[in-house]
């Protein structure tokens, strides 16, 4: 049997977290981070839209057969919604449908409306997703004219909050366990609200322990990476640990 001439992958082990930058896919971001550390194998625990910034937590060696772990874990976001239009993606990237709203909503009608889309709930995901259909990921058989359906799917919230309104524009921060879609969540809530409900900006400042002070930049990430530049996967599964023994309790309590 012939040998393979490629060259060893790099044994570089532990965990980045990165604050990506707004416009690059999360692919993207995982590639130039394994490309500054010489190619070792490498992951990330949960996709960022190509407009949503924030935590990205990335894997290398090792700690890639960790990544379930990591994705399992409840995540935070920033959100503004645009009560004034839907869109076709749910999000700017979209084309937008005007909604003629004879009533603006106020703070009331909007407090009224989030104890719904509190706790656990059925949510339908974007057409324009990561998930597949066929074998086939939504984002692409969207883009290429193909009408997708993806049927609602259990999630859950432990907090929703308002963080401001002037209209069309609502603030909100979001604490969800894996899957949940906010995209989706500004949707179902300007359709609750009789008004048009798409992402305006999406900022997740959390995914489980790692926090956004704790996220690098990506022009910060050194180069060459090495393994001395990530946290140790003992350290991130110890976290990880920790915050699964406070458990959910205590974060149906919390504020942004």
């Amino acid at each position: 049997m012939a040998r393979s001439n490629k060259p060893p992958r790099p044994s570089t082990c532990g965990v980045l977290i990165l604050d990506k930058p707004l416009g690059m896919t999360s692919m993207s971001a995982v590639a130039a981070v394994r490309s500054r550390a010489g190619g070792p194998r490498t992951g990330h625990a949960g996709t960022l839209d190509p407009l949503a910034t924030g935590v990205l937590v990335i894997a290398m060696g090792k700690a890639t057969k960790q990544i379930e772990k990591f994705m399992a874990t409840t995540k935070r976001y920033l959100t503004t919604v645009d009560l004034s239009a839907f869109t076709n993606t749910d999000d700017l990237e979209g084309e937008r449908t005007e909604v003629q709203v004879t009533k603006l909503p106020t703070q009331k009608d909007i407090a009224d409306v989030l104890p719904q889309f509190m706790g656990r709930i059925m949510q339908r995901p974007p057409a324009r997703s990561a998930i597949k259909i066929d074998g086939q990921r939504a984002y692409k058989l969207d883009r290429a004219g193909v009408k997708v359906e993806i049927p609602p799917r259990p999630i859950e919230i432990f907090d929703l909050q308002v963080r401001s309104y002037e209209w069309p524009l609502l603030d909100l921060y979001v604490h969800c366990g894996k899957g949940t879609y906010i995209r989706s969540l500004a949707r179902n809530i300007g359709e609750a609200l009789g008004t048009g409900g798409h992402c305006k900006s999406i900022r997740r400042t959390a995914v489980g322990p790692f926090t956004i002070e704790n996220a690098q930049q990506l022009d910060d990430v050194p180069q060459p990476l090495t393994e001395a530049d990530l946290i140790s996967l003992d350290d991130a599964l110890e976290l990880l640990d920790f915050v699964n023994q406070i458990g959910q309790a205590s974060s149906r309590t919390d504020s942004p």
